[in-house]
Order: C-alpha cells, then sequence, then structure tokens
C-alpha cells in the first residue's frame, strides 16, 4: 500500500474512463488504508427522493434532495455523509466525523436528535471500493486524477457539473481536460 493516504481529497474519472458508473465521476475518499479504500460519487443524483428510502431525511437534505447513487458497491444500502460545522473534536450524538469537518450519520438516530447539528446532508445508495492496492494500480493506469477537495463539493447545488468544476480550478494543465468532450468522436 501506498504510504500517502487519500483519505479527503478527490478521484477525478480520467476520460479514459468512457463509460459505466465511473463515466466523468467526481468520488470523495473517505476510508484509505490496508484494507482497501471506500469513497462516494459526488455526482451522480437519483430520480428517488430521500423519504422514499429514509423516511423522515429528506427535510435534512441538501439541495437537489434526493438520493445519489454512491458507487457499485452494497447500492441496496444507504450511507448518510454529513457536514458538522465548529471545530468541536467530539462527535456530535448519531455522528462519526471522518475529517474536516465531514462526517457519516448513524441513518437510526432519530432525525430530529441529528438536525441541529449538521448543516449539510446527503444520502448515497452504495459506495465505490477498492482492495488494498487496487486503488494504486487504477491511478498508475490513469484512470484517475487525484486532486484537493473544496469543502463545497460534497454539498454542490450543481452535481452534474461538478467533474467539470473541479478540474476546471486545477492550476495546471489538468483545467484543460475539463474541456474534453463527453464524446471524443465529438472532437
Amino acid at each position: 500500500m501506498d504510504s500517502q493516504s487519500l483519505i479527503g481529497r478527490l478521484l477525478v474519472a480520467t476520460p479514459q474512463i468512457e463509460e459505466g458508473v465511473f463515466h466523468r465521476s467526481v468520488i470523495l475518499i473517505l476510508d484509505h488504508g490496508d484494507n482497501g479504500a471506500q469513497g462516494v460519487v459526488l455526482n451522480r443524483p437519483l430520480e428517488a427522493e430521500v423519504d422514499a428510502i429514509l423516511p423522515g431525511w429528506q427535510a435534512l437534505a441538501t439541495a437537489p434532495d434526493t438520493v445519489f447513487h454512491g458507487g457499485p458497491v452494497q447500492t441496496d444500502s444507504a450511507l448518510g455523509l454529513v457536514s458538522v460545522p465548529g471545530e468541536e473534536p467530539d462527535s456530535p450524538m448519531g455522528i462519526r466525523k471522518l475529517f474536516g469537518g465531514l462526517g457519516v450519520v448513524d441513518l437510526d438516530a432519530p432525525p430530529p436528535l441529528i438536525a441541529s447539528e449538521v448543516s449539510g446532508l446527503r444520502i448515497f445508495a452504495g459506495y465505490a471500493g477498492w482492495t488494498p492496492g487496487q486503488l494504486e494500480g487504477e491511478i498508475r493506469s490513469g484512470s484517475w486524477f487525484v486532486v484537493d477537495a473544496d469543502s463545497r463539493d460534497a454539498f454542490t447545488d450543481a452535481p452534474k457539473d461538478l467533474w467539470v468544476q473541479v478540474l476546471r480550478r486545477q492550476r495546471d494543465e489538468l483545467a484543460f481536460v475539463s474541456t474534453f468532450p463527453a464524446d471524443p468522436t465529438m472532437n
């Protein structure tokens, strides 16, 4: 395993990934270590309303307040990503802080208990996961750009534009990749 942790960083799909769930995806890495890596796709909103899956959570969801496709692993389960304001080192009840102001919420907790503790909530169906060494191999093969996350990325109100936005804000040749056409035959 590479000694550099990717926790809190973004994986941005390169144009090499031409189809499937990871085509033009932006993934926030939530965990990365000796056991592999886990993250959620930030730019795949689904048509399903949050209350259809998790009654009581709709009012807390950040716009667009739909469920997001978090990745191809365990799509029958839900993960709640939250923004926790303040600098308190301890996690509020029902929340496990991950890094910065982000954490995961216990979706079995009563929503009113969580409401006053968070400033953003996004619900993901499934997640993206990699076995030990798999993600590092994909990065070496050119499938992913690894870039810094912005605090607004996880809760953007324009998730379908996130791939272009993240690349465009880079200060190197990656900014030019943002202009790559979705269909390369149109170039």
